[in-house]
């Protein structure tokens, strides 16, 4: 699948290309189970693994390590990316498992993104809107790892005049050069770094919407293993006849 081509704050402007899946093996066994499993190139993977390793990262600097929260934070993190690997996985057998897995998926981010969206609202930061324009810089600077948001979120908080301690214009002390530019001192920025999560998490679940769509929408015009293994047992029928 290709990457996102262009997506507004809330993430709802997509480009999605599929590729047909075609067996490696050919003949009978490629019309029955065909290739599965290529979930590493899914962008929704990417982005969910993404927001994986930047919840962990988040939840050792601003959460009570004691906290039920944290472990609920990562867990739906974790959750978010194992059940899209899981029903890729699933997919050569299961059409129906692999349509469950991913909206559990869905389910497992959107539960995230209330985790991020209470952090902000009980310490008094502020959420951005979706036409906040860091939103859209953030999706079109396309980080692929933790490191490369960090140090998007440190540019961020130079360029918007935001204070180190709370994220807020105009308040806070400056801070070293060293300091800032390590990719470690996002951790004072708890107001950048969860509406970036928060910003990353709403690629993910449109990506994950528009893939739940598509998996419907297949499997309502061509079926599942059932399927397909009538057609190839009919087939074979009408070969030997």
């Amino acid at each position: 699948m290709d990457g996102v081509d262009r997506v507004d704050g809330e993430g709802t402007e997509l480009r999605l290309g599929w590729t047909k899946r075609t067996g490696s093996r050919g003949g009978v066994m490629s019309d029955l189970i065909p290739k599965h499993g290529g979930y590493r190139k899914l962008k929704s993977f990417q982005v969910a693994q993404l927001c994986y390793d930047i919840t962990v990262r988040f939840c050792d600097k601003y959460i009570d390590r004691f906290s039920r929260t944290k472990d609920q934070m990562v867990q739906a993190a974790r959750s978010g990316v194992q059940n899209i690997a899981e029903g890729s996985q699933a997919s050569a057998t299961s059409k129906k498992t692999e349509l469950k897995l991913t909206q559990v998926a869905r389910a497992s981010l959107e539960e995230l993104k209330l985790d991020y969206e209470d952090f902000l609202r009980q310490r008094g930061l502020v959420q951005w809107e979706r036409e906040n324009p860091l939103r859209q810089n953030l999706i079109d600077r396309r980080c692929k790892t933790a490191d490369e948001v960090a140090v998007w979120v440190i540019e961020a908080a130079k360029s918007s005049g935001h204070s180190g301690l709370t994220g807020r214009a105009g308040q806070g002390s400056e801070k070293s050069t060293a300091s800032t530019m390590s990719t470690k001192s996002t951790e004072l920025y708890p107001e950048l770094s969860a509406n970036a999560a928060l910003t990353l998490l709403a690629v993910a679940c449109a990506l994950l919407d528009r893939q739940v769509g598509r998996l419907a929408a297949d499997f309502e015009t061509e079926g599942g293993f059932t399927e397909r293994l009538y057609r190839v047992r009919t087939a074979k029928r009408r070969t030997q006849r």
